[in-house]
């Protein structure tokens, strides 16, 4: 696993690429996704062969629970864009666009991983290279949907990554 806090859960090697990133393909954003349905359902999806997709990291809706489903050097298929799938970390979070179950917790854990993932990576913490699903060229996805604070979430990410920088 890459992340300590995270527990493994392994997608279905037929839902990823096998690659050895960075070298392979740099690492340059961090697309955060909405799963708009339970872990329990999209871990299985992951599994699931037919399903043709994964994510690097999955979060639940209380941000006490982190799951690595891909290694960071595999490309995982979440992004809808082969070529942003090669150049990103997929994080999925627990919820569904039309309601504000977003917790601090939940942002707290997710802007932590996306810190370390950054400060790995040389990822620049800002708007341009941590994305939302909805912000990938040609997108058909409107996560991780309005509310969805982003004000909040970069500021959270900010300090994590300064804390980790020390």
């Amino acid at each position: 696993m890459d992340y300590a806090p995270a527990v493994w859960v392994e997608a279905c090697e037929s839902n990823y690429t096998a690659s050895e990133r960075p070298e392979s393909y740099p690492i340059e954003y961090v697309v955060i996704h909405l799963t708009t349905d339970i872990l329990p359902v999209m871990f299985a999806k992951f599994k699931d062969p037919a399903e043709r997709v994964s994510a690097h990291y999955m979060i639940s809706a209380t941000g006490t629970r982190i799951a690595q489903c891909v290694r960071e050097r595999d490309v995982a298929w979440h992004s809808g864009s082969v070529w942003y799938n090669h150049r990103s970390i997929g994080i999925e979070h627990e919820g569904w666009t039309d309601q504000p179950v977003y917790v601090d917790k939940m942002y707290e854990t997710s802007a932590v991983l996306t810190a370390t993932v950054c400060a790995k990576y040389d990822v620049p913490v800002d708007r341009d290279h941590i994305i939302g699903h909805v912000e990938v060229p040609l997108s058909t996805h409107d996560d991780p949907g309005a509310v969805w604070d982003w004000d909040k979430y970069m500021n959270l990410v900010d300090t994590a990554r300064r804390r980790i920088r020390t």
